[in-house]
């Protein structure tokens, strides 16, 4: 590292350096590493002083740094502000004026070139509160003529090329890993859900001064009797420098600086990446010197007390150092404003809850206990227009005529007096921290109204939220304020003490509310103050939003929850902002457009629709979707394009997106291309992860393509006809892959069978799933069931087999404790072969009824939990058949038979049952010689015997037992609740011609043939 050689020191603060070598030589013993650190702080003071462009050290969020600034804005009139801001955040400070602060300056990339994939997206943001350093001198800057303000720090690109995380371990960002490594005690404000309003933005602040050695800030907080730093920066910084003078300000916060960097552990990362924005910061600096030809003494550079003190060669106007600005990276970057709040700045930067809000209070009484008129941008939202008028930037100031070092320095100093600006040149600076380092401190006194207010409003807001409390606790609040200050050498409570008061006097055992009492303090001391961004300052799609969004007559702008009411059938237009909150929904988090009532689904619109609204509270996410286009169409496109794209999708992703683009977009060009990439995804796919997903996707694509387009489009009889062939060849594979679940393999098993009309219709072999199916030896118990399951479809394996050898398992001791795993592999076989209901039901009726109950009880628990966790979707076909199969009434349950224990005379009649409302074909003719040609059958009527002997029959009626759901939806819709019975059996039927004679007639009239 190299760093500025030693100046020659002036004489202003010999004194001072004569008193801390003689402390160090008392406490250390002779000179040491102690004396070089403290000599080396007044040497950087001393440097920092004599530095001809004027620094000005601030600290972030500061009421004393921003009050010392607005003074000294009023003294100089600077003509440029140097501020240690990411240059290439500038062209939007212009746009602070619409929007309601704090808000935080953002520089966003979600496709980046030069750094790692895994980085994306990346975000920077910058905070301004109106009490900060920075947003006066911006608020100075730009609404003065003739001043000009340059921001000096690195890039946003830069922040994360001199990124040290590694690739390959994902560690966090050094930013965010000294956050949280920092984090003061009581940093909970990230509990509150405004303390999200950044995200996972990186963070950039001015002025970060703070500890970096642990030991030190220990020893502050311990000997100050505080908790965290916030407050002892609080009591022991920032109430001393808020009536101190500006040279007083500047050479305390020189002072701090250069202990705290002096003090940094180490000479680590951290340290080098500050180093070299101290290098860039100046080499941006003298740079625009040297081209705009602008004189030092009219300029004033605002930045962090730190890097004030700074050591490299590159300080000052005068540096000799020769740093190199690395070029940006391809990356393209979207800035913007987003909203931010009190909480998310504590959040961000690891600071204690309520700290933000605390400094806000603060300097709100500063300015009417000082006077000092504080700058404001003209128009700023949520403020009053100030009174003043505009000020215009004073002129250079005339070169100083040399003065001969003879000449006395009283005469000098008159001679300095008299000129024309109130600056003087620069010289040998007056030592002033000797005089306030050795000044007792100051004894506030007490504000008894300003304590009993506080205590008074504390328990309002407490009983407002439940708490019992009273005038009693007021009192013992107000007490107990007075009491902990005493005990911590301070005659005047500060809000740390009240805090801790109200805590310890109202606090009980529970909170009966949403905040206990440190967070109703923190509310109550200025709250979280949650800012906005305006309209005018919305990039162009969030405007657009807005706009389509302006029949609903909401103000969507405020935060909280906007009920919006659709009724399309009386208002037509409202259909047009029906569309955008449902690609809201789509593209924002949840919650920033929900729905309550009405859905939208392939084919199908709701004529009525109820939304909860909260795009106030979801600004910032609206506001990043306008840096991926101008619309809403259009980041939707692209973001459907980069899923179905992306190296990771698979083919369930790629039909999504079809279906998203269907939904949204409408037309055909979007669907039609994603559906061909989902054809190139599922023709390279080596595993069956997805088959669930993609079945159920295909299957609703292809009921809406069918009822909504004439023909199917080419890209899904293509997708159908590969499908078929690639689940062929992967079937025998997923049956003995131990990683294919048996729900993956039913999925297979449903797309080929419920697949295979179109399929063969598109050229496919039916022969190949023969095959495939042969080919098959499963180990698994449940994929031995699916199994058997298919071989019942192709008809390779009879019902009576099946039946047969579910017996067999029942009988075998050995394969009763798997027997459930056999009855999930049956449950999963109702998705491609749902005919097989009625196995199922037998199956599992049986095990209940033969297993004795030593055996039935352990084995009960683990029937239920398989069932649950794996065929929780199909269970309800089961429930449907069983309650079809089993007697309707209790009373009828004691003499119920089940049809599979019936008599082995009667076998032959169960395998060929009669279908309710049987005896209804002979008495209508027509109407069943209608329904037999519809069907296709051309057998004449044959004579029958039992109850009806003597009438004919047709021979068609072989149909009905074979569609027998289509003769129970018939029955049905005659009144017929009879169960099947056997042929010979008298069925109950016939009553229903006598019980609906003009149904019946109807029926007839309507399926009669001419």
């Amino acid at each position: 590292m190299t760093t500025t050689p030693e100046r020659p020191t002036s004489a202003s603060f010999a004194a001072l350096r004569g008193q801390l070598h003689e402390a160090a030589a008392e406490f250390a013993g002779g000179q040491d590493v102690l004396e070089g650190i403290l000599l080396g702080m007044v040497d950087d003071v001393d440097r920092a002083v004599a530095e001809p462009l004027e620094i000005f050290p601030v600290c972030h969020h500061s009421p004393a740094s921003a009050l010392a600034m607005a003074r000294r804005l009023r003294e100089k009139q600077p003509k440029v502000v140097y501020l240690e801001l990411c240059e290439d955040m500038a062209p939007l400070l212009t746009e602070l004026r619409n929007c309601r602060l704090p808000v935080a300056v953002q520089a966003f990339a979600s496709e980046i070139d030069g750094f790692p994939p895994d980085w994306a997206p990346l975000s920077v943001v910058a905070p301004i509160t109106e009490a900060s350093a920075e947003y006066q001198a911006i608020a100075y800057a730009l609404d003065t003529p003739g001043v000009e303000l340059v921001l000096v720090d690195r890039s946003s690109d830069h922040v994360f090329q001199w990124d040290t995380r590694q690739p390959a371990d994902g560690e966090t960002h050094t930013a965010e890993a000294e956050a949280e490594a920092g984090a003061e005690p009581g940093a909970g404000a990230g509990t509150e859900p405004e303390a999200a309003l950044h995200g996972e933005a990186v963070g950039v602040e001015i002025g970060d001064l703070r500890p970096r050695f642990a030991e030190l800030e220990e020893h502050l907080l311990r000997h100050g009797k505080v908790r965290h730093w916030s407050e002892w920066w609080h009591q022991y910084v920032e109430v001393p420098l808020g009536d101190s003078d500006h040279d007083t300000y500047r050479q305390v916060m020189f002072l701090i600086g250069s202990l705290f960097r002096r003090l940094a552990p180490g000479r680590g990362e951290r340290v080098r990446v500050d180093e070299d924005r101290e290098r860039y910061m100046w080499t941006r600096m003298r740079e625009h010197l040297a081209a705009t030809g602008t004189d030092p003494a009219d300029c004033l550079y605002v930045c962090g007390a730190f890097h004030a003190a700074s050591r490299v060669d590159e300080f000052g106007v005068h540096g000799t150092g020769d740093f190199t600005i690395s070029p940006r990276t391809a990356t393209t970057w979207q800035y913007g404003l987003i909203p931010s709040s009190h909480a998310a700045i504590e959040a961000q930067f690891g600071l204690a809850s309520g700290s933000v809000s605390i400094a806000a209070t603060e300097w709100a009484k500063n300015l009417k206990r000082t006077r000092v008129e504080q700058y404001r941008l003209e128009g700023q939202s949520g403020t009053k227009k100030p009174s003043a008028k505009k000020t215009t930037a004073k002129p250079p100031a005339a070169a100083p005529t040399p003065v001969p070092a003879s000449v006395p320095s009283s005469d000098r100093a008159s001679d300095r007096a008299s000129g024309p600006a109130s600056d003087p040149a620069p010289g040998p600076a007056e030592d002033r921290l000797t005089g306030f380092l050795r000044q007792p401190p100051v004894l506030h006194t007490l504000d008894e109204a300003e304590l009993l207010g506080w205590s008074v409003d504390i328990v309002r807001a407490a009983r407002r939220s439940g708490y019992l409390a009273s005038t009693a606790d007021a009192i013992a609040v107000f007490e107990t304020s007075i009491l902990l200050a005493a005990m911590r050498d301070r005659a005047k409570p500060t809000p740390y003490d009240f805090q801790d008061a109200a805590v310890t006097c109202i606090e009980k055992d529970t909170v009966p509310g949403r905040r206990d009492v440190r967070r109703l303090v923190e509310i109550m001391m200025g709250g979280d103050r949650i800012g906005q961004v305006g309209y005018d300052a919305l990039p162009p799609l969030a405007r657009d939003v807005h706009d389509r969004l302006a029949p609903l007559g909401l103000n969507l702008q405020q935060r909280g929850v906007r009920r919006a009411l659709l009724d399309m059938a009386s208002r037509p237009e409202l259909s047009a902002c029906s569309d955008v909150l449902w690609m809201l929904r789509r593209l924002l988090p949840p919650g920033a457009a929900r729905t309550v009532m009405g859905e939208r689904r392939l084919g199908e619109r709701s004529i009525q629709e109820s939304w909860d609204l909260s795009l106030g509270t979801h600004q910032r996410a609206l506001i990043e979707l306008g840096y991926e286009g101008v619309s809403l169409e259009q980041v939707l496109e692209q973001r459907l394009r980069r899923s179905a794209y992306g190296p990771q999708a698979t083919t369930a992703e790629v039909l999504a997106a079809v279906e998203d683009a269907t939904l949204h977009l409408g037309g055909r060009r979007l669907a039609d291309e994603l559906g061909t990439r989902a054809l190139e995804v599922l023709a390279a796919e080596r595993t069956v992860d997805g088959a669930p997903a993609v079945l159920r996707r295909v299957r609703g694509l292809l009921a809406y393509y069918r009822t909504s387009e004439p023909v199917l489009p080419p890209w899904i009889e293509s997708f159908v006809r590969a499908g078929y062939a690639h689940y062929c060849t992967l079937l025998p594979t997923a049956f003995r892959d131990e990683d294919a679940t048996v729900g993956q393999v039913a999925a297979m098993l449903g797309f080929l069978f419920s697949m295979e009309g179109l399929a063969l219709s598109l050229g496919c072999d039916r022969t190949q799933l023969e095959l495939a199916v042969a080919q098959s030896h499963p180990n698994d118990p449940a994929k031995t069931a699916l199994l058997w399951a298919a071989q019942v479809q192709l008809g390779t394996l009879s019902r009576a087999e099946l039946r047969g050898r579910c017996d067999e398992l029942l009988g075998n001791p050995l394969v009763v404790p798997s027997y459930p795993r056999y009855l999930s592999g049956f449950v999963h076989a109702l998705e491609p072969v749902p005919g097989l209901a009625d196995v199922v039901v037998e199956a599992v009726s049986n095990a209940f009824g033969r297993l004795p109950d030593p055996v039935l009880l352990p084995w009960l628990p683990t029937l239920i939990a398989t069932l649950r966790s794996n065929a929780a979707d199909l269970a309800p076909l089961i429930v449907r058949e069983a309650g079809r199969i089993f007697p309707a009434r209790l009373a009828a349950l004691d003499a119920w038979v089940p049809p599979w224990h019936a008599q082995p005379a009667a076998r032959a009649s169960l395998a060929a049952p009669t279908p309710r409302g049987a005896a209804l074909l002979p008495l209508h003719p027509e109407t069943c010689d209608a329904v037999a040609g519809l069907l296709g059958c051309t057998d004449g009527w044959a004579p029958t015997d039992g109850p009806t002997a003597g009438a004919t029959a047709p021979t068609g009626a072989a149909l009905l037992f074979t569609h027998r759901a289509t003769c129970d939806a018939l029955a049905d819709l005659l009144g017929c609740g009879d169960p099947w019975t056997s042929v010979d059996a008298a069925p109950a039927a016939p009553s229903l011609t006598t019980r609906h004679p003009a149904t019946a007639r109807a029926v007839a009239a309507l399926l009669a043939t001419p």
